[in-house]
């Protein structure tokens, strides 16, 4: 295939361009030229939020294009509009589960409620309808039948740059005794970039259309799993303190943010953790173990110096330690 990815240099889209080239086939990364593109893909350099900033797509013709973005919704459908006239046969957009309307009840499937949205939003948008009105562009110009969308839930994995994954390396490296939020067995529910990435570029293949939710099986690993496992890589003798969610948020500390990936259990736990992703699995969808993405998340942390990027977009997660330390000790 020749495919076009909008963004294609940090985290999801420089998954699927890693994908893509194993695989053989022609890639070309329409980026801002903030950083370098993965090995053997073809660039081309551009800000869809300037004034002309589509210029470099205005030839060429590809079989998929994959678009990651994630602000206003008009900036998907100025895309999808210029490669829409016979220039590319199939659009894939990496969209959310966070576009279905909350709450999201457990073991919810693709045809939840969804929120509301627009595809010419412009300015400042909330992240889901942000992604809604994406999902909608990309419909509204390619058609149901020409569109996929990637409902993706919690991503981790190297590259990332969010800070969820590697604040918790970095904790568990530093050793000591670490704030561990229980329950140990809490089901957790996420995605490694390049499972995702494997997917992606083969439902293109395969002419996938339509939704679908891509996160792990509800059932793939657990809060005790995940953080035993950045204990193991990291080798810094952390010492894990489990912790019931009450005394937790009593001292204030916020689930997903303060200790990401956590959320205690109830009603927000089942929305995030408890999705629904047989049409996935069905349709070729395979998750690596949770020791893989996290000693492979470790090297690369490790390769960089241990310093994740941030997206200037996204607040900085994390436990400050004077917080856990009254938590642990009073």
């Amino acid at each position: 295939m020749k495919l076009l990815i909008l963004g294609g240099t940090e985290f999801v889209g420089r998954a699927v361009a890693e994908a893509a080239v194993a695989r053989g086939h022609e890639v070309t990364v329409f980026h801002r030229g903030r950083h370098e593109p993965p090995e053997g893909v073809r660039a081309l350099i551009g800000d869809r939020t300037a004034e002309d900033g589509l210029a470099a797509l205005a030839d060429g013709r590809w079989d998929v294009v994959v678009d990651t973005w994630s602000g206003a919704p008009s900036a998907v459908r100025d895309a999808a509009r210029l490669l829409a006239d016979g220039r590319v046969a199939r659009y894939v957009y990496v969209s959310s589960r966070s576009v279905y309307a909350h709450p999201v009840p457990a073991g919810a499937d693709e045809g939840a409620t969804l929120v509301d949205g627009s595809p010419d939003a412009a300015g400042e948008v909330a992240y889901p309808q942000a992604k809604r009105g994406g999902e909608l562009a990309a419909v509204r110009e390619f058609g149901p039948d020409r569109s996929l969308l990637v409902r993706a839930g919690l991503i981790l994995g190297p590259w990332e740059n969010i800070g969820r994954l590697p604040w918790w390396l970095g904790r568990m490296a530093r050793g000591g005794e670490v704030l561990a939020p229980g329950p140990r067995d809490l089901p957790v529910q996420f995605i490694d970039a390049r499972d995702l990435a494997e997917w992606i570029v083969s439902a293109a293949d395969f002419g996938l259309c339509g939704p679908y939710n891509l996160v792990s099986p509800p059932d793939h690993t657990t809060m005790g799993e995940l953080l035993e496992a950045c204990a193991r890589v990291t080798g810094g003798g952390a010492e894990l303190r489990w912790t019931d969610p009450e005394p937790i948020l009593a001292a204030g500390i916020e689930p997903w943010n303060h200790l990401p990936v956590w959320i205690p259990p109830g009603e927000l736990h089942g929305t995030m953790h408890g999705s629904n992703v047989w049409k996935a699995v069905l349709s070729g969808l395979r998750c690596r173990p949770v020791e893989e993405t996290v000693a492979d998340t470790w090297a690369w942390l490790e390769s960089i110096g241990g310093e994740p990027p941030q997206r200037p977009d996204r607040p900085r997660v994390g436990l400050d330690p004077e917080t856990e330390r009254k938590l642990l000790h009073g």
